[in-house]
């Protein structure tokens, strides 16, 4: 057996103080751990079950426990309002350095932002999309609220060090064509299960030649086609992005794959060769070139959520929009991934933009992603959305369709009133 590591394997090794390969059980040191409004006052009942023969009833570090509300806010039932109600009480019980009420925007894009996520760090959030900290350089991934809970308590966790598929994505992507399209790319060719429990590792020239924003949406979704861990390289590009929002950050140059380490599959790609990519109902891994599905009539179209609701994903949407306005029949739904993404689109004049072409732009938040907000679609209606998930029901009614595209795509369709190739406008 090689003594090699992959990015995983010596992440592994760091945070359960030995080293180990993949197949291996560990007891981890967690580096931070974050929940939500949806999963978090399940997390909080069972820190409490598990904490209550103690006479301090404390987690074991406030300033590594992260709480965010984004799923439901402003809270839109009385149930929301009771959760967040909880979870306000148990914040300033347990004196949680970093948390954030309704105005700061979705966990996945709030963690990296504010400099909770650094590149070789053990990362687990309650919720399935913590993969997107792996475009920092991170082994994020997600747990249930039963796990956090011991989290909570314990600091620690157990894991099985997973083996890792490797993508290899070279070439240069060709005009209006982004990493949501490599991503959905990879999902249908590996499958909804096919990298299940294991880290997939991004690396390639068209990967590292993406800005942060990208790989966060290619991080993303990992977890679509059953990973543990979507993780890419820490580069220079991560290193500056980082060091904006971690004073003193230095990045350890060894923290990659080493040249010998063992992979339980390559896959090997050209971006050259890669067409708009839309993922059809009702699967993620149901995915075909736009011009498969190009006509096809919708009736809203929703730009945002954690995979692609930053700054660079709205100014892609509002050039390919070009001051055109969305086609009549059609609702178009805009909004940004935080309040720090929002105030960008806000001080480009992209939010004007979008809403003189008769667009709604919302302040930060899930939205229609998970159907638990607004913008629900209704029986029979067709959704196209630049967020992670088309499952029956995933945005309103279990009888609406609900196809997946980059935010190009998204909004050449919102402007033709169909599923529009980007290139064509």
């Amino acid at each position: 057996m090689s003594n090699d590591l992959t990015i995983t394997e010596k992440i592994f090794s760091r945070a359960s103080g030995r080293p180990v390969k993949a197949g291996d059980f560990v007891m981890a040191s967690i580096d931070r751990a974050m929940t939500h409004d949806i999963t978090g006052p399940l997390a909080v009942e069972g820190f409490y079950e598990i904490m209550r023969d103690e006479k301090e009833k404390k987690v074991w570090d406030p300033g590594k426990i992260i709480i965010l509300f984004d799923h439901q806010v402003p809270a839109d039932s009385l149930n929301a309002a009771k959760n967040h109600i909880l979870l306000r009480k148990f914040a300033k019980d347990q004196k949680i350095k970093h948390f954030y009420d309704l105005h700061e925007g979705i966990c996945h894009q709030v963690m990296p932002e504010k400099g909770h996520v650094l590149p070789g760090q053990l990362v687990v959030g309650s919720d399935s999309h913590t993969c997107a900290y792996g475009a920092v350089g991170a082994f994020g991934t997600g747990i249930g609220s039963t796990d956090m809970a011991a989290v909570f308590a314990l600091g620690r966790l157990w894991f099985r060090v997973p083996e890792t598929i490797r993508f290899e994505v070279d070439g240069k992507l060709g005009d209006r064509v982004y990493s949501k399209d490599i991503i959905l790319k990879l999902i249908g060719d590996v499958g909804a299960d096919g990298a299940r429990y294991k880290a997939c590792e991004y690396a390639g020239d068209a990967i590292r030649s993406l800005d942060m924003s990208q790989r966060m949406t290619i991080s993303n979704m990992a977890i679509e086609m059953g990973g543990k861990a979507g993780i890419i390289e820490p580069d220079r590009t991560t290193e500056a992005y980082v060091r904006q929002r971690s004073k003193g950050f230095k990045l350890d140059r060894g923290l990659k794959s080493d040249k010998g380490a063992e992979y339980s599959e390559v896959r090997e790609y050209d971006a050259g060769e890669l067409e708009p990519q839309v993922a059809c109902p009702h699967n993620v891994d149901n995915v075909v070139d736009v011009g498969k599905v190009e006509g096809k009539k919708i009736d809203q179209v929703f730009l945002g959520s954690c995979t692609n609701g930053r700054f660079e994903d709205l100014k892609t949407a509002a050039e390919v929009m070009d001051g055109r306005p969305v086609a009549k029949g059609v609702r178009m739904i805009v909004i940004p991934a935080s309040h720090t993404e929002y105030m960008k689109v806000l001080k480009a004049g992209l939010v004007e933009e979008f809403m003189n072409a008769g667009a709604l732009v919302e302040s930060p938040c899930c939205g229609p992603c998970m159907g638990g907000s607004f913008g629900l679609l209704g029986p029979g209606e067709v959704g196209l959305s630049t967020s992670n998930r088309n499952f029956k029901g995933r945005q309103g009614s279990p009888e609406a369709f609900v196809y997946l595209c980059s935010p190009a795509t998204a909004a050449a369709s919102a402007i033709k009133g169909k599923i529009a190739d980007p290139r064509s406008v």
